[in-house]
């Protein structure tokens, strides 16, 4: 059966509460050993018991050197925050006196709070604004042109890539023109190889007469399908 869990509370019973103390010390000096140990770390303990018994434990250094060091450590951290305090003590109305100046130039710039301006207070303040305007027209006309450029460069790539789609465009339809009229163009390619032009424009009209006629009479220009086709009709 496992160890009820031991409620946070003084134990009133003496002698329990002896017997407690004495292992629950045996305990946290077998941890504290254990950490300097396992992570070489400097420690100090020291326990008094209800009867004002002192037990200590330290590490290799001894426990006055780790209380030095406890004690430098602790007065340069209180004098850090006492110099912070100090110096924030220095700074808030500071802080304050300038967020409210700005506060006021806001509402200056809003055009209220000007009852108690004079002329040069006026003119002051047109000058600041006549600057503030400046600036902005610059930033925005700097805008402006960065926009225009921007467009001007998406309107040239379209521009070429409009130029190239329509380049392809017109060789598929040459393509498809050629794909479409084979017969018309070999028979093209047969009148401009036949050897009878030749003969034609070589000799005089006579000889290219003569020499054209075949046994049938038909002319030999005649591409073959049509003269085959006449000499059947006949």
């Amino acid at each position: 059966m496992g160890r009820g869990r031991v409620e946070m509370k003084r134990i009133e019973n003496k002698i329990s509460r002896q017997v407690t103390f004495s292992k629950r010390r045996s305990g946290l000096l077998k941890k504290t050993n254990e950490i300097s140990v396992l992570c070489d770390a400097d420690v100090a303990l020291i326990v008094f018991s209800s009867n004002g018994k002192l037990f200590e434990y330290s590490t290799q250094s001894s426990m006055e050197n780790i209380l030095e060091r406890y004690e430098s450590y602790s007065y340069a951290v209180r004098n850090l925050n006492t110099t912070y305090k100090e110096n924030w003590t220095l700074e808030y109305p500071k802080l304050m006196a300038r967020v409210e100046l700005l506060q006021r130039n806001i509402r200056h710039f809003m055009g209220e709070d000007l009852d108690d301006f004079n002329l040069r207070e006026f003119q002051g303040l047109e000058q600041q604004l006549d600057t503030a305007l400046k600036r902005v027209r610059s930033r925005k006309n700097q805008l402006m042109h960065e926009s225009i450029s921007q467009l001007q460069k998406k309107e040239k790539e379209l521009q070429e890539r409009n130029n190239l789609i329509s380049k392809k465009l017109k060789e598929n339809e040459k393509k498809q023109i050629v794909q479409t009229n084979p017969g018309q163009r070999s028979t093209m390619t047969f009148l401009l190889q036949s050897p009878s032009v030749t003969n034609l424009t070589i000799g005089g009209p006579s000889q290219a007469t003569d020499e054209s006629q075949n046994r049938d009479g038909y002319n030999t220009l005649m591409p073959p399908w049509m003269f085959h086709h006449v000499h059947n009709k006949g």
